[in-house]
């Protein structure tokens, strides 16, 4: 049997501010598979990152598919400013969202896939009755707001879990977990069920950061 490739998708929170455009035109160039921006609002998160005006300076520049990440209040306020910037994967929180079945199908209907985020608090099982809509679901492994934070060895069983439920129900919704990632946790993941790695310190902070992708390509399961 074939091994499956771990996906990576390294986070832009990571990169220089200064030279997004160089980190940006750096990740066309890697391995990587996709490029995941985080969209914080400093309410749903304490912190904020890039508002619409930098994702639309930078799209042009994107050669690789776009993994959106919104911890933010109302997400379901801006599908059609994602759609328009051809976005490929609008990720909601849980948490914020009363309606989530509707918004899936929102997210689906204007063209993008639709992924949801849980906080590490959050249990998996709370997703089984809409789980065959998603084609994707993001595990936080740190509390979000900020990069380069310390992995959450729980977030292991909760892969393992989320994987069970998945292939109990014959379903290619996809696992992505985010924060503390790198070669070690990494292999960890990709080995309890993960099928996308998002990166951000590991990949931006490595004297090769080139290098540090290939790394956690070379993850596969079976």
């Amino acid at each position: 049997m074939s091994k499956k490739q771990a996906i990576i998708s390294p986070s832009l929170l990571s990169a220089n501010f200064l030279r997004l455009e160089e980190d940006v035109r750096l990740i066309n160039q890697s391995e990587a598979d996709w490029l995941h921006i985080d969209v914080m609002d400093g309410v749903f998160v304490p912190n904020i990152s890039f508002g619409f005006p930098i994702l639309e300076a930078i799209r042009p520049i994107i050669e690789k598919p776009l993994d959106v990440h919104l911890m933010i209040v109302e997400p379901m306020k801006f599908v059609r400013e994602l759609a328009a910037l051809k976005v490929d994967t609008m990720n909601v929180h849980y948490e914020v969202s009363p309606h989530l079945h509707r918004s899936i199908g929102a997210i689906k209907d204007a063209g993008m896939k639709a992924a949801v985020t849980l906080n590490p608090h959050v249990p998996v099982e709370l997703l089984v009755d809409v789980l065959a809509d998603l084609d994707m679901v993001l595990l936080m492994s740190v509390n979000p707001g900020f990069g380069g934070q310390k992995f959450i060895p729980q977030t292991i069983d909760k892969v393992q879990r989320l994987r069970r439920m998945i292939d109990e129900r014959g379903l290619s919704t996809l696992i992505e977990v985010d924060g503390g990632v790198n070669a070690s946790t990494g292999a960890a993941l990709v080995e309890a069920g993960a099928d996308v790695l998002v990166a951000g310190s590991y990949v931006f902070s490595h004297e090769d950061p080139k290098a540090a992708i290939r790394s956690l390509k070379a993850l596969s399961r079976p």
